[in-house]
């Protein structure tokens, strides 16, 4: 990131940070009990993660990851959804800093090394 005190340079870099840095933007903090066994405070959401939902009028509610955009920098959740006026329902679309990681999803080695480094 960009070492300016400036709020809109902050932005700026931020929006117009490559995709392989966009990976750390998607950080959530991780559960009590997941922080005391790997002895990190947070770590990049994925799909297939499971997490609860800590802000917003969908507090509480707990499920896995559908989806990861790093373009918009939100994730969407399995139950968590928006009523739209025709009656269908949507995804609503969460901040990962709104969320907590309960469940990891470990079925990548490369994923294993990163919480271990």
């Amino acid at each position: 990131m960009v070492k300016s005190k400036q709020p809109g340079k902050q932005r700026k870099a931020r929006f117009k940070a490559p995709l392989h840095l966009r990976h750390k933007f998607m950080s959530a903090p991780l559960s009590k009990e997941l922080r005391a066994k790997y002895n990190r405070r947070s770590f990049p959401v994925r799909r297939g993660d499971t997490v609860r939902v800590m802000r917003g009028d969908d507090r509480g509610v707990e499920g896995k990851v559908r989806s990861v955009d790093l373009k918009k920098e939100q994730i969407t959740v399995e139950g968590v959804v928006i009523a739209r006026a025709d009656l269908s329902e949507v995804p609503r679309p969460i901040h990962p800093s709104n969320v907590v990681i309960t469940k990891l999803e470990l079925k990548d080695e490369r994923r294993v090394a990163a919480l271990e480094r």
